[in-house]
């Protein structure tokens, strides 16, 4: 996998014009074909190696289509959804997901190739037989995932009035093809996911590993030198049983959700799956001590916080800090934290940022979660190389002083940002290497906490573990006062649902969770976005800097869809 994107290179097989008449004969128009391909093992990866594009990152700041964030630019696809311009025809690609069938097209075709049963991985017949396994499996596992990314993007209450899921894809359709194939119901779309998730763990290793220890039993047939070769510690990028077993959880998760299923059966998967992969790591002393700042290093060498993640960048780049770092060290300010987001974070000694809790709105940073200083960037913050002022005297950084450039709440980013990229004023940067993040360990264990207490409240054990025992090591390391009094006051299941509602907000913004989190939970899309503003002798309220307005909680299916194929809409739109 530290290879990937060389051989990514490989997926143009069937568009671009190659010159390789030395090697093999031209065929028409000069183009690879399928016959080609079927045999080719190279030619046959790069298909499967399309399923490995349209993976959701860190990056999509969807969050400013919720109460989190606004984005400063008006033209910006979010914020005009946000605003009130959802509908099937307009509906950002980075909240539209029908296109990931065409991922699974891929995925299938390359399904039929090996099923075809005519490539040669290797002379060596343990080494051939477990590529064909291990790419089998790799395949049925991303066949599932780009299932569930479309799921969740545009499942919803159809117009017949049934919670419908997607049409599900098992077979490659030509483009002559007949695409006419119905939605099926959410739960059917649910199962068939975990199917091919299930299927794929048969085949899959937990771990691509050189540790003989680490062989899982499927594999201990074979020489351990042929192992290597198939899923030795090169391929440690590539989708794996971990992986997948994460994901059953992910998806348990989003299937027992209150605008779904509310299911108490899907909710014992989710937290039963998320246990049992947690306990391999240690429970909840496996929690990763700088898993929540990541983003301050994205060092390969250093990366147990990640369960998946793409390949770091091979030279540094500061192109995602220069559309986020504040005007004053040369960034363009895109997207700006709102002052509901900031209101989220606690008070240090862990308790709601209340006055009666001790937080004072003229100083409204002092005795904060130390998280919040870490995520944004707020009056007086030094970031970038500069001192940031949103206030009266800021400059370019104060709220509202260039439309489309300085801040409209009062705060700028930082989570996920690298703080060593530095952007200089002659328009050169020091760069930092990123990678892209797919699945993080601190989100399995909030699945965990938020799926064991809808079982059975704060303190239900499952596999060892309890939501309180999850929530209380993750704010222990955020740095809030020990012992924890608030949350030894939470006692219901009620209560703990909504401090873990709030944690995950925290822990896993800004990394593209909350509009999706917001639609599973069945509350409010449509919050105001407020700000604060320090006017040079106090700070006020901007109780209104951007509205929501979202139709239903529900995404569209794309128009064109609708009308070429007959599938059937969501209601509302």
């Amino acid at each position: 996998m530290k290879n990937l994107t060389k051989y990514i290179i490989i997926i143009s097989v069937f568009t671009a014009i190659v010159s390789c008449d030395t090697i093999f004969e031209p065929i028409d128009e000069n183009r690879l074909d399928f016959e080609f391909v079927s045999t080719d093992p190279a030619s046959a990866e790069g298909i499967l190696l399309n399923g490995y594009s349209r993976l959701v990152d860190q990056f999509g700041f969807t969050e400013v289509a919720t109460d989190d964030a606004v984005h400063n630019q008006l033209n910006n696809d979010l914020k005009n959804i946000a605003q009130g311009g959802l509908n099937a025809q307009s509906n950002p690609a980075a909240t539209s997901r029908w296109n990931n069938f065409e991922s699974i097209l891929w995925i299938n075709k390359f399904l039929e190739i090996i099923n075809a049963g005519e490539i040669a991985w290797s002379p060596n017949e343990e080494i051939n037989e477990m590529f064909y396994m291990r790419m089998e499996g790799e395949a049925l596992a991303l066949r599932a995932l780009h299932h569930y990314y479309i799921l969740q993007a545009h499942a919803g209450i159809g117009t017949s009035g049934q919670l419908l899921g997607v049409p599900y894809l098992t077979e490659f359709i030509e483009s002559s093809g007949n695409f006419n194939t119905p939605r099926l119901s959410f739960e059917a779309t649910v199962q068939a996911i975990m199917a091919d998730f299930d299927a794929a763990l048969a085949l899959l290793p937990t771990d691509y590993s050189d540790d003989p220890g680490a062989v899982d039993p499927v594999y201990q047939q074979y020489d351990f030198d042929n192992y290597q070769v198939v899923n030795g510690s090169f391929y440690n990028l590539r989708i794996s049983g971990r992986i997948v077993r994460a994901l059953k959880a992910r998806v348990a998760l989003f299937a027992a959700s209150p605008s779904f299923l509310n299911d108490q059966g899907y909710y014992n998967m989710a937290a039963t799956d998320a246990s049992e992969l947690l306990n391999t790591i240690g429970g909840v002393s496996g929690l990763v001590a700088n898993g929540a700042e990541y983003y301050k290093t994205y060092n390969e060498d250093d990366d147990a916080e990640m369960i998946w993640r793409g390949n770091i960048q091979g030279s540094p780049s500061s192109a995602v800090e220069r559309r986020q770092f504040p005007p004053s060290v040369n960034g363009d300010g895109d997207v700006n934290p709102t002052q509901n987001f900031v209101d989220a974070f606690p008070m240090q000694s862990g308790f709601p940022a209340t006055t009666a809790n001790g937080y004072d709105p003229q100083d409204p940073y002092s005795n904060r979660d130390p998280r919040l200083t870490e995520y944004v960037v707020v009056n007086g913050s030094s970031y970038g190389g500069g001192t940031i002022n949103t206030g009266v005297g800021g400059g370019i950084d104060r709220l509202d002083s260039i439309p489309e450039f300085s801040t409209t709440t009062g705060y700028y980013l930082k989570k996920t940002l690298h703080p060593g990229v530095r952007l200089n004023d002659d328009g050169s940067s020091v760069g930092q290497r990123h990678y892209d993040v797919y699945f993080r360990y601190t989100e399995l264990f909030l699945i965990f906490a938020e799926a064991a207490n809808e079982v059975g409240g704060p303190d239900q054990a499952i596999n060892g573990m309890s939501a309180r025992d999850v929530i209380a090591a993750i704010r222990e390391r955020a740095g809030l006062d020990q012992p924890d009094s608030y949350l030894a006051s939470i006692t219901t299941k009620e209560a703990m649902r909504e401090l873990i509602r709030n944690e995950r907000r925290l822990e896993l913004s800004f990394e593209g969770h909350r509009f999706w989190d917001l639609r599973r939970w069945g509350v409010s899309l449509n919050e105001t976005a407020s700000g604060y503003f320090f006017n040079g002798t106090e700070y006020i309220d901007i109780p209104s800097v951007e509205s929501r307005s979202f139709p239903t909680l529900y995404m569209p299916i794309p128009n064109n869809e609708v009308l070429r194929f007959d599938i059937e809409q969501n209601a509302g739109y």
